[in-house]
């Protein structure tokens, strides 16, 4: 059951990484996601029309970086909570060209009541953040939809979908995360699931391993939750009774070194004989999409015809029959990208004189 007490303690205040909130703030988002989803389906089966928490708010949805699920979840999200939304993608507006982060983040908060920020440098969010103040003195929350170094409203979704999956989250669930260790999905995932309780696991290469700064993040929070989190570059001892295993995209948005990439990663490709090695039976799959597991797409074609040694038809950092096999969860996850904003909207930002009272 939601504590509409504890999130009530939220409203007001930014999401720019994990560690912005307490882990038990974390849990309650998580549960308002499940509460968000289902008065939804109520609603949908003729019940009640949902709760319009944001009826009288203006949203900024400010693009630096192209966008679906994170796009959608906002605009949809903030539609089925009652708010007028606004995109802004990066080329029709000044910002960033003729007009800095501050001065936009003062003009944004001068006009919205709430500003959705996806960019590049953690530095700028922040700066974002500082500077999302009216002239008469008030703060607008702002939320980061990914920079180069966290994806916080990815892990709500991701966690939602781990505790629908197993009823809980806790010490005995482990999440392994494949791929390249130092992305923003990575990093957020050591962190956040740390916080949850969740044994998170980084599987890489030893040179794509998480920064140093972000795994004492999640060391120090360990000691609070009991998680075990462990970074190794041995496949077999990562993946070992993984509960979740999960795969990311092996090139990160804005880069484009593939070969490089592909020399380190080959052989952590999420395949049937990787999750045999968890032991388990009922390890399922996650991943925050994008996903190259066929040729269906020109970035996979591209990189199979460069390095056909390398990259078959069966897909990059997973195959598609892992990807649509039983296992598969991507597409929860995906739909719960919309549930878990909403709840982060809610929480920040909502008319907290319509939480159920106690």
């Amino acid at each position: 059951m939601t504590n509409y007490n504890v999130l009530r303690g939220m409203n007001g205040r930014s999401f720019l990484k994990e560690i912005d909130f307490k882990p038990e703030e974390l849990h309650e988002l998580i549960n308002l996601s499940i509460d968000l989803r289902d008065e939804l389906e109520l609603q949908k089966k003729g019940g009640a029309p949902v709760t319009k928490y944001l009826h009288d708010k203006n949203i900024i949805l400010l693009f630096a970086k192209t966008s679906t699920r994170t796009r959608l979840s906002f605009e949809f999200g903030g539609d089925e909570l009652g708010a007028h939304t606004v995109y802004i993608d990066p080329t029709s507006s000044q910002f960033g060209k003729k007009e800095s982060v501050a001065d936009s983040a003062r003009v944004f908060a001068g006009m919205a009541d709430g500003i959705e920020y996806r960019g590049f440098a953690q530095s700028d969010m922040e700066l974002m953040s500082k500077n999302a103040v009216d002239t008469k003195g008030r703060h607008k929350p702002v939320w980061n939809g990914l920079t180069d170094e966290w994806h916080p409203t990815q892990m709500i979704a991701d966690f939602m979908t781990v505790k629908e999956e197993f009823g809980h989250l806790g010490n005995d669930i482990t999440l392994t995360f494949v791929g390249d260790g130092r992305n923003n999905v990575a990093h957020s995932l050591l962190v956040a699931g740390t916080m949850l309780g969740v044994n998170v696991h980084i599987v890489s290469p030893k040179a794509l391993q998480p920064a140093s700064d972000v795994v004492k993040i999640a060391t120090d929070y360990a000691k609070e939750t009991g998680a075990k989190p462990l970074i190794t570059s041995d496949i077999a001892e990562g993946v070992k009774n993984s509960n979740v295993i999960y795969g990311d995209v092996w090139v990160s948005m804005g880069e484009d070194n593939w070969a490089e990439r592909l020399d380190l990663l080959k052989a952590y490709q999420i395949n049937s004989d990787l999750m045999a090695m968890t032991g388990r039976d009922d390890t399922i799959l996650m991943h925050c999409l994008p996903a190259y597991h066929d040729m269906n797409t020109t970035m996979a074609e591209n990189a199979h015809s460069k390095f056909p040694n390398v990259v078959g038809e069966q897909g990059i950092e997973v195959t598609n029959e892992v990807f649509e096999g039983p296992q598969g969860r991507q597409f929860e996850e995906a739909e719960n990208r919309k549930h878990s904003i909403k709840a982060i909207m809610v929480a920040t930002l909502g008319d907290v004189t319509m939480y159920p009272k106690p």
